[in-house]
């Protein structure tokens, strides 16, 4: 059985950076405390990435 490519699910370092027009390690920072959030509420994460649905709710509502 083949995957399906599909969209990423997450945002990783060098996508931050980009979008909050930070250094890597303010990216870092910012991942790192969206996922000790998530964390909290008992979700997985992965480190250096970040849910693209958690972030875009915390910086953009």
């Amino acid at each position: 059985m083949e995957a399906t490519p599909k969209a990423a699910t997450w945002y990783n370092v060098r996508d931050v950076m980009a979008m909050m027009d930070v250094k890597e390690s303010k990216a870092y920072e910012i991942i790192v405390q969206l996922n000790k959030e998530l964390q909290e509420k008992g979700y997985m994460t992965i480190g250096g990435r970040v849910s693209r649905k958690y972030f875009n709710e915390r910086f953009y509502g």
